[in-house]
């Protein structure tokens, strides 16, 4: 039995553990302790990125802009609803006045179509076509400097570890020294003075390991921050990076660079849409043709049914008094009467429903109006000088985006020539240092040597050891300003070069 509480226990201690790892790897999209290659950084990184993603949502707005473009193909359609209320009383309209002693109320219902057609319609989608295309370049350069940006930064990692690492095989040297140190005195052939030396060092190359390790942190800290995710624990960086020769020609990246540099592209879409969108300047000095038809009704009521049937029976009575009138007159002259009974003169209650159920409209029982039809054709002649400002503007805009490409290929051909050079010199310098380091490992280890049969002072042996630390440091940044070269020659070129 207390086994059994014992196990449940421990299951409810692991469960927010669970949970825990759980949310890392939604958040970051990797666990804890779990490897890091170069390239599931660049995939977090653009999935995750805000910067990016705020870029990236500028497809929308292109989408959404060509799509309106194309919609001015499509006739346009409106449809309304509307309700009146009028108080009864009198009316002046043109000097004449209306009474009406019931108040109303009307509905009325339309359903438009319009059509609007000039040359800019034709070359408006183009135009936002060319836009997109600018966009779409803008957000794969925005990748590729992305893409840069956690390489270098990825790198710049890489480089901390092997400096740290550096800096654990640094003390254990200066460790051995002191020890050395010791043993020359216990034999009575060294000082003190050198084991205290031996020991500052020690205590020095200590201290750079800290700072070394910290370093470590501090750049993993930033990587994760590129990437756009919250840090993980223990994460370790897993790819290599090796040393070879560049296989291609600084003429071959530079027509790649000009084929493919996202951000020439970019600007030369936008040069094209400059274009398009002087062409929609100029095309508003041509004639608009407009089209328009709808449907429609509306409905009418008096709010007092009484007030159409009196109207209706008086106009009875009226038609009945003037019959009598004219009978009298023609008894009179010896005619015979014309007689005052026939249904014209007469007023039934079933006339008076009728009224009442005609007048019963209110609010959706319309009355269509007659179909329309209407053509017109629009020819701009003067706009105060408005349409001339837009042209010149466009044509202005057109010219910048020109100079910016020229700008631009002028600027890729130095950032590319300029990268191939550091990859060069980069490569050249690894060699160099690997030899430096050679040579200063041998350096120390004859000074020690020497040291050992009482040849040299420690402080030749501090000395060596100096110039053997630096030149491991000078070796170890040798290889990553190459890789860091490398990859400054990617983001120039703009794209992947291994």
């Amino acid at each position: 039995m207390r086994t059994l509480v014992f196990a449940a226990f421990v299951a409810a201690l692991s469960v927010p553990a669970v949970v825990r790892a759980q949310d890392t790897v939604r958040v970051t999209g990797i666990a804890s302790g779990a490897p890091l290659t170069l390239d599931e950084a660049n995939a977090l990184a653009r999935r995750n990125n805000p910067t990016f993603l705020s870029i990236a949502n500028n497809r929308r707005t292109a989408d959404a802009a060509v799509r309106s473009a194309r919609g001015a193909f499509l006739p346009s359609a409106d449809a309304s609803f509307g309700a009146r209320y009028q108080q009864g009383g009198t009316q002046v309209f043109n000097g004449l006045n209306f009474s009406n002693s019931s108040a109303t109320r009307q509905s009325s219902y339309s359903l438009d179509l319009g059509y609007r057609i000039n040359s800019a319609t034709f070359v408006q989608p183009r135009a936002a076509a060319a836009n997109r295309d600018a966009v779409d370049a803008d957000i794969t350069g925005n990748a590729e400097q992305l893409r840069a940006a956690v390489t270098q930064q990825y790198l710049t990692v890489l480089q901390a570890q092997a400096r740290s690492a550096l800096q654990d095989t640094l003390v254990n040297t200066a460790r051995t020294q002191l020890d050395l140190a010791k043993a020359k005195m216990a034999v009575g052939s060294g000082t003190v003075l050198d084991v205290r030396r031996a020991e500052v060092a020690l205590g020095q190359t200590q201290v750079d390991l800290l700072k070394a390790r910290n370093g470590v942190d501090v750049e993993k800290l930033r990587l994760f921050q590129q990437m756009g995710v919250a840090q993980t624990p223990g994460a370790v960086l897993t790819t290599e990076f090796h040393i070879d020769p560049p296989a291609f020609t600084l003429e071959q990246l530079l027509d790649l660079a000009r084929r493919q540099n996202p951000s020439i592209v970019a600007l030369r879409s936008r040069e094209r849409a400059a274009e398009l969108n002087t062409k929609v300047a100029k095309a508003e000095y041509t004639p608009t043709l407009s089209l328009t038809t709808g449907w429609g009704g509306n409905s009418y009521q008096y709010t007092d049914p009484e007030f159409l049937v009196n109207q209706a029976r008086a106009g009875t009575l009226s038609n009945f008094g003037g019959c009598m009138q004219q009978d009298s007159i023609r008894t009179r002259v010896g005619l015979p009467a014309a007689g005052c009974t026939g249904t014209s003169y007469q007023f039934t209650d079933t006339q008076a429903a009728a009224i009442r159920a005609n007048n019963s409209q209110f609010p959706f029982k319309f009355q269509r109006s007659p179909l329309a039809f209407a053509a017109q054709l629009t020819i701009p002649i003067f706009d105060k000088f408005n349409r001339e400002e837009r042209v010149q503007r466009a044509e202005v805009d057109r010219e910048d985006a020109m100079y910016s490409v020229r700008a631009k290929d002028l600027a890729l051909t130095a950032d590319v020539t300029q990268a191939y050079l550091d990859v060069t010199t980069g490569l050249q310098t690894v060699a160099l240092q690997e030899q430096n380091a050679t040579k200063a490992k041998e350096e120390l280890s004859y000074a020690e040597e020497r040291y050992k049969v009482g040849l040299a002072t420690f402080l030749d042996v501090t000395t060596s050891r100096g110039t053997y630390e630096q030149a491991l440091i000078d070796r170890v940044n040798a290889i990553y300003d190459y890789h860091k070269a490398f990859a400054a020659l990617e983001n120039a070129v703009g794209r992947p070069l291994r």
